[in-house]
């Protein structure tokens, strides 16, 4: 007896199964990728309308174009990096470096005026004030006890800086030394001997001028933030101060 042919397998043939796995990776990839890229309403809806046919052949459609940048270019889907300049010229700040310029000003025809240049320096570091103290001027050596010849000086300063501080700005006191070790049981390192003239220096300001604490702060660098060469009794000296920072009060 004859054998009868082997009838053909119902439904789709074999192949549409990889071909279906492979068409959905694809559109996986794709929508990962539009994932990743900003939405755009104008762009998302044309591609919403290049689905209009369902997953077969698409008729009438909408095409991507690749000047469309949906799925192309990624890279510049993604926001672009604000220029960290950008705003330099903003009225407000060129205001504020004016302010700061004319503080400037101010101060060294005050401390002209009273005779102090030879005791206090002033200059200017961006948005703050310096007003530097050799610290032969307010101590001893080794010590954070201010000298009494010391406090004609600071009242005359004080009281401008008592100015600026009802006018919302604060003060910041530092304290440096040179590289020279001290090591004392009151001062173990240069790093709180320098705290601690900062601080005395505060508390005069505090006690004897009324200053608000909230206003001021302090801190001691020790020998870590020279501005002379220690190799040189000169540059020594230049790095034994105490620097008085007057600044706008964010917090105002």
């Amino acid at each position: 007896m004859k054998k009868r042919e082997d009838e053909p397998k119902k439904g789709a043939p074999a192949y549409m199964n990889t071909y279906g796995d492979m068409m959905t990776l694809l559109l996986t990839f794709f929508v990962l990728l539009f994932s990743m890229s900003s939405i755009d309403v104008s762009k998302f809806k044309a591609i919403i309308a290049s689905f209009d046919g369902g997953t077969g052949v698409l008729t009438g459609a909408e095409t991507i174009d690749e000047n469309t940048n949906i799925l192309g270019n990624g890279i510049k889907q993604f926001p672009e990096e604000k220029n960290k300049n950008e705003g330099t010229d903003d009225p407000g700040n060129k205001d504020a470096e004016e302010a700061v310029e004319k503080m400037k000003e101010n101060l060294e025809k005050y401390i002209q005026d009273q005779n102090l240049e030879e005791k206090v320096t002033i200059e200017k570091n961006g948005d703050e004030i310096i007003l530097r103290f050799d610290d032969i001027l307010l101590f001893d050596t080794g010590k954070a006890d201010i000298k009494p010849g010391a406090i004609p000086v600071l009242d005359k300063v004080g009281l401008k800086l008592r100015e600026y501080l009802n006018q919302g700005y604060r003060i910041r006191l530092e304290g440096h030394t040179d590289n020279r070790p001290i090591k004392t049981i009151q001062f173990p390192s240069n790093w709180e001997l320098s705290a601690a003239r900062a601080i005395a220096v505060a508390k005069f300001f505090i006690k004897e001028m009324s200053f608000m604490p909230s206003k001021i702060s302090t801190e001691g660098f020790g020998e870590n933030a020279p501005i002379g060469d220690n190799g040189s009794s000169e540059g020594r000296a230049m790095n034994r101060r105490v620097e008085i920072k007057i600044s706008k009060d964010d917090m105002s």
